[in-house]
């Protein structure tokens, strides 16, 4: 009974309109990718845990070649989100693109903060970590100087660490994407307006901000293209086996979000986007003034041109304000994201991030 049902219901199904069956064979497709198909692997470089602090780890990564490059580069990630983004998948990684052509790659990776790690603020992040990693980078890897390079939150983390430590050996400094102008930064500047968002009660609520909430906050600047897009794309393109496979990835990585310490939150939201201390020389860290002018590094300072996060007038000005004689601005026709992951990213950001490492670690 139940084998002549079945052969019934194909001989139906086989009677429809081409239309009808492509549609279904789609729908079917596309439910799979969302209830059945297995958890993508991610950040699958090969790496070793040299230094730990609190959540924090910093990675040395396997290089399967030769190192040529005689200076180490450290990776300093933003507060959110997790740090494999910048090594998602083989073919797919920064990282491994770059140990690939020779390059000693460190990666400081925050961990997942929790309720206990609420009064943390930026100045320990930034006074009391990111010096540490970098002299435990200079012992592990027995170089003289370091280069850095900071995504995002962590490129601005980062241009704050080097204006206070001048005296450290940080011989180059790669900025991708990362603000430092928030005198405008579009729909962010209405929403965290001080007129209407109370951030003081809101950090007193929650103590610490869950990774929902800035998941909401960076979706909600294109809610149609992120809410909906991209099972939309998923719809057009389920037949494609490449495109499953990197849609399944960047899903995982964007519903993989980290709760945000209160007290750095705080700062973040209120000194720079209220108030944009940093690029006024307004900031003060644990007492301390922070100018960009005490920076002196060669700089190469990478904006992406569809960038809704920081876009590109909020990155370019720091530019003006470090010393550095050797200092370059770089527009990557990419998204926030897709400047480190996708085709463009391998094709245009993986080989500009090499080319000008390898001509300044000479």
């Amino acid at each position: 009974m139940v084998n002549t049902f079945d052969k019934e219901l194909e001989n139906w199904f086989n009677s429809m309109p081409e239309p009808v069956q492509k549609n279904y064979n789609r729908f079917k497709k596309v439910t799979d990718v969302l209830t059945r198909q297995p958890e993508p692997q991610v950040g699958q470089s090969p790496k070793e845990v040299i230094w730990t602090k609190n959540k924090a780890k910093l990675y040395r990564y396997v290089s399967p070649v030769e190192k040529t490059s005689k200076i180490p580069l450290l990776i300093v990630y933003a507060l959110i989100n997790k740090p494999y983004i910048l090594d998602l998948t083989p073919g797919n990684s920064l990282i491994e693109y770059l140990t690939n052509q020779g390059h000693d790659v460190f990666l400081l990776d925050w961990g997942t903060p929790g309720y206990e790690d609420r009064d943390m603020k930026l100045d320990d992040f930034i006074m009391d970590y990111i010096p540490r990693a970098v002299k435990k980078v200079l012992r592990a890897s027995g170089a003289e100087e370091v280069s850095m390079l900071g995504y995002c939150m962590g490129g601005t983390m980062t241009s704050i660490f080097a204006a206070l430590h001048p005296d450290l050996p940080i011989r180059n400094i790669i900025f991708l994407t990362s603000p430092f102008d928030f005198s405008d930064t579009g729909l962010f500047s209405n929403w965290l307006d001080e007129r209407y968002f109370n951030l003081d009660k809101m950090v007193d609520t929650l103590g610490i901000i869950p990774g929902e909430v800035i998941d909401l906050g960076n979706k909600m600047l294109k809610p149609l293209v992120n809410y909906i897009g991209p099972y939309i794309s998923l719809v057009d393109r389920a037949e494609n086996e490449g495109f499953v496979k990197s849609w399944s990835l960047m899903q995982k990585w964007v519903a993989d979000g980290i709760p945000f310490p209160g007290a750095a939150f705080r700062q973040w939201i209120g000194e720079f986007y209220q108030q944009n201390k940093l690029i006024n020389d307004e900031l003060y860290i644990r007492g301390r003034q922070v100018k960009l002018s005490n920076i002196k590094a060669n700089i190469l300072n990478i904006a992406a041109q569809r960038d809704h996060i920081a876009a590109p007038e909020q990155v370019k000005p720091l530019l003006d304000k470090v010393s550095s004689k050797d200092k370059t601005f770089h527009l990557m026709p990419t998204g926030h994201v897709s400047v480190v992951v996708g085709g463009t990213a391998v094709k245009k950001t993986y080989p500009t991030i090499d080319q000008w490492l390898t001509e300044h670690t000479k």
